[in-house]
């Protein structure tokens, strides 16, 4: 993005309004409840990579859902515009534009790391010398452990059987060349790659096409933690020929605390229906819908993604996530993207020019190597980050801190403004 020059607070102030009044997005703002700071003003809100605000259709599309609970009861599941029995069928299309797949190659289901535990049964299968699994040094905790305890189910150890890549000491990024070739030089002892599409703590976007390249040719399954992307940047997992992924959609997705998570086959594997050539663990919901009700006692796996369903989705759950998609698949993600990366280009350019001195950024500079997150570490001598980050919230300035050291803050464009962006840079100034 090439930001229009300002030296001043006072001339980006401008530029802020400019820009929210061209802003082709910035009606679907009036679309979210923009959560009020204790002066009754709205917060400049910037927790998105953590919690997404609430669709404002959210709640009739619940109340809905209640009203046919209690009107039509077990009639519900065949009734109506959205019945219950096919519910988790009508967010194929809107995932599969979301993630860049096949319909088929999508299913909406539990929590992102029994996601990636599922994925793990068919996926990682250790066996000789290659028992191996890579993944990146400081992951997200929840990957770490889900990593660690398969190595121990399967009666590896841990201490042996990771590979944990570890970030450059001075700028906290891993870079992909270094992955690409860690999985060149571990190719013969790996049974599984697994990394973030985006990382959670520097906000790091992976080179995830030239990875999943790298280890598809060494024969290496691979799976992608998308927590942190899907929603935020571009997917093609489709053409990436990916393995696996799983996201959640509370992040960046705005499907509310817990929603039901995303999970991604490749169609290659979607099409081996037979257990004891893919293993999975197997549930009537993963059963073939045809025969489904039949009740007989064999396993008749269901082509594509949906094949590894345990059971029906939670109902309540489900809906704001097809709500959320579907606000996706409306405002379009070439159309947020463009706008994820001017805003977020605009934030950092007045991070730089005005308060170089005393605050860092870690994410990448380059808008193809990040989303929309900055992760901000305060250098002044006399004010720690966190509580520049205490002073922040105190002015309604909602970002989260992860330790040790980092502020994380994510214009999400959906309905952040970039006076949103001049307020968090005003605050930052005010605070140091």
């Amino acid at each position: 993005m090439n930001t229009p020059e300002f030296t001043n607070l006072e001339q980006a102030a401008v530029l802020a309004r400019e820009l929210d009044q061209a802003d082709p997005l910035g009606g679907w703002r009036e679309r979210f409840h923009i959560p009020r700071d204790d002066r009754g003003g709205e917060q400049a809100y910037f927790c998105g990579n953590s919690l997404g605000l609430q669709p404002k259709a959210t709640r009739a599309a619940l109340e809905a859902d209640l009203n046919m609970w209690a009107e039509q009861a077990v009639e519900g599941h065949f009734a109506g515009p959205h019945p219950w029995m096919p519910a988790h069928e009508f967010l194929r299309e809107p995932l599969a534009r979301l993630v860049g797949a096949k319909p088929h190659e999508v299913v909406a289901m539990n929590s992102l790391t029994v996601n990636l535990h599922l994925m793990m049964v068919s996926f990682y299968r250790p066996e000789g010398v290659r028992r191996k699994i890579l993944i990146e040094a400081g992951a997200f905790p929840s990957d770490r452990h889900a990593t660690w305890s398969q190595v121990i189910f399967h009666g590896g150890d841990p201490e042996h059987d990771l590979i944990e890549l570890a970030p450059d000491p001075d700028s906290g990024l891993l870079d992909d060349r270094r992955v690409i070739e860690a999985i060149e030089a571990h190719a013969g002892e790996l049974a599984l790659v697994l990394l973030p599409g985006v990382q959670y703590r520097t906000g790091q976007l992976f080179d995830i096409a030239g990875i999943t390249a790298t280890a598809r040719r060494h024969g290496v399954p691979i799976g992608w933690d998308l927590a942190h992307a899907a929603g935020n940047v571009p997917l093609r997992l489709h053409e990436w020929d990916c393995d696996f992924a799983a996201w959640c959609h509370y992040k960046y997705c705005n499907s509310g605390p817990g929603a039901v998570a995303g999970c991604f086959v490749h169609e290659r594997h979607g099409r081996v229906t037979d257990l004891r050539k893919l293993p999975r663990f197997a549930g009537w919901w993963g059963h073939d819908a045809g025969s489904r009700f039949r009740m007989g006692p064999e396993f008749h796996a269901t082509p594509g993604a949906d094949a590894w369903q345990l059971s029906n989705p939670p109902i309540l759950a489900l809906t704001p996530v097809r709500v959320a998609t579907e606000m996706f698949a409306e405002a379009g993600m070439d159309a947020l993207r463009e706008k994820s990366e001017k805003m977020t280009g605009f934030l950092e350019a007045m991070v730089r020019r005005l308060l170089a001195e005393h605050v860092q950024i870690i994410t990448p500079a380059d808008p193809a190597r990040r989303g929309c997150q900055l992760s901000l570490r305060i250098t002044h001598p006399e004010h720690s980050g966190r509580e520049v980050f205490e002073y922040l919230t105190g002015q309604g300035i909602v970002g989260d801190w992860r330790e040790p050291d980092v502020i994380r803050v994510a214009p999400v464009p959906m309905y952040s403004r970039y006076d949103d962006c001049l307020r968090l840079v005003r605050a930052l100034m005010d605070s140091l």
